[in-house]
């Protein structure tokens, strides 16, 4: 096979990736090594910007969004027994939808076939050739025949486990920054009506919690945990046993409860791999940076890297110039550090460090009034959690 761009990972990046370049002219052939029903069924966080529901409206895929995404104009912080609402659309204008990973992966898979583009799934032995020349090239097998794909480019665009991020050349002069945190998310699927028309962030002394939704008949919740717990461990009596106790706050709202369908538990951590680039190789997503759930940024920050792309690929195909392409890296990673430190901040000010001293403790509540009671300091919140830079 021959096409333009080659794109390795059939995540919310690929796709998505693959769909600009089709309505741009461009042709791309997307590879996975997960079947569709997999990619289609990956749960994961669903919180959209409002620059990411801006790209999929306007690419023609963002129908399902609109219909049955939750549209949420705000969010609720819960410390010290009350619940402070951060108005986003008052002080940004923007606001954030509630639509989970997968469906975005259904719609974009629909828009890619639609237009007859080429996704193939279940492949295996993935290899990339020639990255630093002007003619690379993927090798893999596919239904138990070897295959190969020469590009003018490849996109690695499939995770931190990935093979492109380890096909990246200059091993020895590449430069990782990871950060690992010492707790996880315990995160449960429920069938109930929501607790709250909007996600609550609470920070609590036994640990933090999260209220989120998935539809109005399923909720999404979480609280933190060991990272080295195990599901088996925490029986439902349990964990709504310890969601009572960090949500509610003794002013007659109760978290709804309803069958636990799903258990897990989410390790957490801050990583950034750099370049981004080598010779046609370019990484997007979690192949080049992973970030905590807490500030809402996987998905959106894999969404600001196709951007990206997308625009510099169209330089390079309508006007012969690769300028957007040479500063690929440049550019992104000014979006990808804000992104990291504000997710950084968010989990440093929410969640319970064990070994933290009274006095961190109280910090971490004066930083939380101080957000609370300052429209400036609210503001700078409500920025960084709808996008704003």
């Amino acid at each position: 096979m021959k096409t333009q761009v080659a794109i390795v990972g059939a995540g919310p990046a690929g796709l998505l990736l693959s769909h600009l370049l089709h309505l741009q002219g461009i042709e791309s052939v997307v590879i996975e090594t997960r079947s569709r029903a997999d990619i289609e069924a990956t749960i994961r966080a669903g919180v959209l910007e409002q620059g990411t529901m801006d790209i999929l409206n306007e690419s023609g895929v963002g129908e399902r969004m609109r219909t049955i995404g939750a549209l949420h104009h705000g969010v609720e912080l819960s410390f010290d027994g009350k619940r402070h609402r951060i108005d986003l659309l008052d002080l940004t204008g923007k606001a954030i939808t509630v639509y989970p990973q997968h469906e975005v992966i259904k719609d974009l898979v629909a828009a890619r076939l639609a237009a007859q583009g080429q996704i193939l799934v279940e492949v295996s032995d993935v290899a990339l050739h020639g990255v630093e020349t002007d003619q690379p090239s993927v090798t893999f097998t596919h239904r138990g025949e070897e295959a190969r794909i020469d590009a003018d480019f490849i996109i690695g665009a499939d995770g931190y486990h990935g093979v492109s991020r380890a096909s990246m050349p200059g091993q020895d002069q590449r430069r990782d920054f990871q950060r690992i945190y010492p707790f996880g998310w315990f995160g449960i699927l429920v069938e109930s009506s929501p607790s709250s028309d909007e996600l609550i962030y609470a920070q609590h002394d036994r640990g933090f919690a999260l209220v989120s939704t998935r539809s109005p008949t399923v909720q999404r919740l979480y609280f933190q945990c060991d990272p080295k717990d195990h599901v088996d461990n925490w029986s439902d009596d349990r964990i709504w046993s310890e969601l009572h106790a960090r949500l509610e706050n003794n002013d007659g709202w109760k978290v709804n409860e309803g069958r636990i369908f799903q258990k897990g538990i989410i390790a957490m951590r801050s990583f950034v791999s750099t370049p981004m680039q080598a010779g046609r190789l370019f990484l997007a997503g979690d192949s080049a940076h992973i970030v905590p759930p807490t500030g809402a940024k996987g998905m959106n920050l894999a969404v600001g890297d196709v951007k990206l792309l997308a625009r510099g690929f169209e330089q390079y195909y309508k006007q012969g110039k690769d300028g957007l392409l040479a500063g690929y890296t440049e550019h992104a990673l000014k979006r990808i550090w804000r992104a990291e430190y504000f997710s950084w901040t968010m989990t440093r000010l929410l969640h319970t460090f064990e070994g933290a001293t009274p006095f961190e403790r109280e910090m971490q509540r004066a930083e939380l009034a101080n957000i609370v009671s300052s429209r400036a300091m609210a503001t700078a919140l409500a920025e960084n959690y709808v996008g704003d830079f």
